[in-house]
């Protein structure tokens, strides 16, 4: 298949973890002799390997990454500073290359490179501060439930179980009166490339089964081992996510850790679906199945269709 591109062109290749991301965003920069870009929001962090499922080192050899292990826990780091750094970088990929390939599962840093990010409210520490009391008072739960109620739509796309992007869903509600989704509707900024959308899905039980073989796996890789050495820094943003926080409760005696384990797999399942949901809105999103033995031919001709249109 000789695939000819009339302009600079980004390929994105999403969809829920767990679903063969890497190995496939892999296949097509081979494919097109380009590179790879992760939009991952926690596979930046150096300190966070195992419980992030970052690309193994044999895969990191296969193609050139970015925006792997390029972070400290320690710096912050936004979604707006993602997009800043990410606009900066293909400025000048696309310098040596005429495709670049970029890939991860987080909807809101691959909207931020693709069609811009909202200017959102800026911090309110009063609010904030009010809402980190009312979390250590009542627990995530009265969070969750009033984010249920004043924003429906962001409730049923982030990741619950992330006790920061609650509060700073909750902090822009109570400080504007808007929702936080409401700021995410914006016109599209327009980019100076192509961009064709590849979404990966699979049937729902063979999903689950690889995320609960992926846990698993990362258990008897030392999951339980990284989480303990970073218990420093556990008051970080960074560390608020799936596969940590569970781990983060067994230490504090809340659970043994078949137990834990258990919630890490449950977590991550309910993660994988709030992906597809926000996923799934995107219209422009071209889907195949990440099952499929032919999947790498499969992308190469949604990609000359695309084109072709």
């Amino acid at each position: 298949m000789n695939i000819h591109f009339t302009q600079p062109t980004l390929i994105v290749v999403a969809g829920p973890t767990a679903s063969g991301k890497t190995a496939a965003a892999i296949q097509l920069a081979n494919y097109f002799n380009t590179v790879v870009v992760s939009a991952d929001s926690r596979q930046f962090y150096s300190e966070m390997s195992i419980g992030t499922a970052k690309p193994s080192a044999t895969e990191l050899a296969a193609a050139p990454h970015y925006f792997i292990d390029s972070h400290s826990i320690t710096e912050p780091f936004s979604v707006g500073d993602f997009e800043k750094q990410c606009l900066q970088l293909l400025d000048e990929l696309f310098k040596v290359h005429n495709v670049i390939i970029l890939a991860g599962g987080s909807g809101l840093y691959i909207k931020a490179v693709t069609e811009g990010f909202d200017n959102l409210p800026s911090a309110d520490t009063h609010i904030r501060d009010k809402l980190n009391s009312e979390l250590d008072d009542k627990g995530i739960l009265a969070l969750q439930e009033r984010l249920k109620v004043v924003d429906s739509v962001y409730y049923n796309e982030v990741d619950i179980n992330n006790p920061q992007r609650i509060i700073r869903a909750l902090e822009v509600y109570e400080a504007t009166g808007k929702p936080f989704s409401s700021y995410r509707t914006a016109t599209t900024n327009t980019r100076p490339f192509n961009i064709i959308k590849l979404g990966l899905d699979m049937d729902r039980e063979q999903l689950y089964n690889r995320i609960n073989k992926r846990v698993d796996i990362m258990v008897e890789q030392g999951l339980v081992e990284e989480v303990k050495a970073l218990l420093p820094y556990r008051h970080l943003n960074a560390l608020n996510t799936v596969g940590y926080s569970e781990i983060y409760d067994h230490f504090d005696g809340k659970s043994d850790l078949p137990a834990a384990i258990a919630v890490i797999k449950q977590n991550t399942r309910r993660f994988a679906k709030r992906q597809l949901t926000w996923f799934r809105k995107d219209k422009e999103m071209i889907w195949l199945n990440a099952a499929d033995e032919n999947l790498t031919d499969n992308m190469l001709s949604a990609i000359e269709s695309s084109i072709n249109r």
